[in-house]
């Protein structure tokens, strides 16, 4: 895993010119732009808003996922932008993700096309498993209910076939790159053991206070790159869990942390970019999400300052571990009580 070209964005962003983008590459030569926009609960009015203030910045690497409900609303923007010609396909990549209910070797073409159809392109550049647990794939509701009304999770999920189905999509020429997201150790070991195309890519919280350092390692030795979500918290979890009646709990504040606010003073940056730089400097890929373009600006510009060594250390010192993390999926209960929950081990 490794950052290419650093020195020469820091030169183009010092010229204002268009910055080209660090990356981290892939074992299979693919290499991923380490800052993406992220559009976890960007509604389908923002989306344009936000597409466009980003690829004018620069970003050249934008996340979604089946679940989000914005991938036709993405696919219109970056249709515009292709059609007036100051961007090609092939200088962007994407990432989606299949969803839970779609955790089922007969069902990951399904939902693929049905991203593809919507984002209106060929392939994507990365496909990920968005989660371990699945769903039954009944009905179109993306959290189906049993006649209980409970989720309907499927106990027999069985990751194996699912990526061999993975697989089949890679070869079919609609995703570049195949990978996971919200997978443990063992989950990820398991697959890597009977893959014919490894895992490019995990997806996961990732951040000050929780910095997944065993997972980390765990998966640079697989040659598997690592995307932080949540990178500068998750202000809006709360108002997810609302949304679908579910409890919500305390957010920890990162952007306001004491030894984050000072390092940022030091550099005259904000606590948001100090935050995305830590997880850049250790090639790890971050996606934050904004709908608003100064915000989206300001995330970009993360590659003109460097942490210093003892700046690094202080940061490092806010890991609380798995006190840290925000993501439980704790609640539906269902969640927990699946034989493929994947937090009842450390790492």
């Amino acid at each position: 895993m490794i950052v290419d070209g650093l020195q020469s964005l820091q030169n183009s962003f010092k010229n204002t010119m268009s910055p080209q983008l660090a990356s981290v590459t892939f074992h299979n030569g693919m290499k991923l732009p380490i800052v993406g926009l992220g559009t976890w609960q960007a509604k389908p009015e923002e989306i344009a808003i936000a597409i466009d203030a980003a690829l004018e910045v620069g970003y050249r690497h934008i996340d979604t996922a089946y679940i989000y409900e914005n991938e036709a609303e993405i696919g219109k923007t970056l249709k515009k932008w292709f059609d007036s010609g100051k961007l090609k396909r092939e200088d962007m990549f994407i990432v989606t993700k299949l969803p839970p209910k779609g955790n089922h070797a007969g069902s990951v073409e399904k939902y693929l096309k049905r991203s593809l159809k919507a984002l209106q392109l060929d392939y994507v550049d990365l496909y990920l498993i968005h989660a371990p647990v699945g769903f039954e794939d009944v009905g179109e509701n993306l959290f189906p209910t049993d006649k209980n009304g409970d989720l309907a999770t499927d106990p027999s999920t069985d990751h194996v076939a699912v990526w061999k189905a993975m697989e089949a999509q890679v070869d079919a020429g609609r995703a570049r790159s195949i990978g996971l997201s919200n997978f443990n150790s063992r989950q990820i070991a398991r697959i890597v053991k009977t893959a014919r195309i490894r895992p490019a890519n995990l997806q996961v919280e990732l951040n000050v206070y929780f910095q997944q350092r065993e997972l980390v390692a765990f998966c640079k030795a697989l040659d598997i790159t690592i995307c932080a979500y949540a990178a500068i918290g998750s202000p809006g979890m709360n108002q997810w869990m609302k949304d679908r009646d579910w409890p919500a709990s305390e957010m920890p504040d990162l952007l306001n942390d004491p030894v984050v606010c000072k390092i940022a003073k030091q550099h005259n940056k904000t606590s948001a970019q100090v935050l995305l730089r830590h997880c850049v400097q250790r090639d790890i890929v971050v996606i934050p999400k904004s709908v608003k373009p100064d915000r989206i600006k300001e995330n970009f510009q993360v590659f003109d300052f460097e942490l210093t060594a003892e700046e690094v250390e202080e940061l490092n010192s806010l890991d609380r571990r798995q006190a840290g993390r925000m993501f439980k999926m704790t609640f539906p209960i269902q969640f927990t009580t699946h034989p493929e929950f994947p937090y009842r081990e450390p790492y």
